[in-house]
């Protein structure tokens, strides 16, 4: 999972440019939607909203907004309707990329998308063209600044949960699940009094693709403008990412 780990690093830089750009709210509350619209209005009743309230809550997202959103997945609040959308295709050099859509417009997505592989030199696919390429998996994310025991600890206390592995990176550990373990693993470490920074469902490359400079330039320039559609809420690939090139990409 290291590519996806190394990417997730990289994304780091990509979530504080969002949230300078005014947008995290907006991906907040379309996340919020959806938890409520699926599991209901309940936080107490409903863990995947509750996750995602705090994580609302983290970013200073005032509570009227996390309201109305839920209020308006419930039903309670007219207004906007969102719609999940997955679309897959293949970046330059035939890098898999997914990219999940929130969206009141489909068709403006839809098109969107499509101009932004265009112009990058990738192109859209029909569905199911990539998707057997990654598998999903649960991550939990613990700050370890919030962990009161060792590593070594640590990785007993998720095993012993029903997780599968755990990553350490300089400022967290990443607690992968299966798929259908998730939501049990979450719960049981909750329970015995661990918190988390994220707790998503994602998608992790079953292998990594490598390409040559000039077309992992335009894979990471096809990437910067996936993510930064309002619509776009997470971007999957399987591009094994060179430090140089990143660096010079940014430069």
């Amino acid at each position: 999972m290291a590519g996806h780990s190394k990417w997730k690093n990289i994304q780091r830089r990509k979530n504080a440019q969002d949230a300078k750009r005014g947008k995290v709210f907006m991906r907040l509350a379309k996340e919020l939607f959806i938890a409520a619209k699926e599991g209901g209005g309940d936080p107490e009743m409903n863990p995947s909203l509750r996750l995602v309230i705090d994580k609302a809550k983290a970013a200073n997202m005032p509570n009227e907004n996390i309201d109305r959103a839920i209020k308006k997945a419930t039903g309670t609040l007219e207004g906007v309707s969102y719609e999940e959308i997955l679309y897959e295709g293949y970046g330059p050099g035939g890098v898999a990329v997914m990219v999940e859509v929130v969206t009141d417009n489909k068709n403006r997505s839809a098109a969107e998308i499509r101009h932004a592989f265009s112009k990058h030199g990738g192109n859209l696919g029909e569905s199911g063209c990539v998707s057997f390429m990654f598998d999903r998996k649960g991550l939990l994310v613990i700050e370890k600044d919030m962990v009161k025991m060792d590593e070594d600890e640590l990785m007993l206390e998720i095993i012993d949960a029903g997780a599968e592995e755990l990553e350490p990176h300089e400022e967290t550990f990443e607690i992968y699940t299966e798929l259908d373990q998730f939501s049990n693993v979450k719960e049981i470490l909750l329970d015995k009094g661990f918190s988390f920074s994220n707790a998503e469902i994602t998608r992790i490359a079953q292998t990594m693709t490598q390409l040559k400079k000039e077309e992992a330039l335009r894979m990471l320039a096809l990437i910067d403008l996936l993510e930064e559609n309002d619509d776009v809420q997470e971007v999957y690939h399987n591009l094994e990412i060179d430090e140089k090139v990143y660096e010079e990409y940014l430069s």
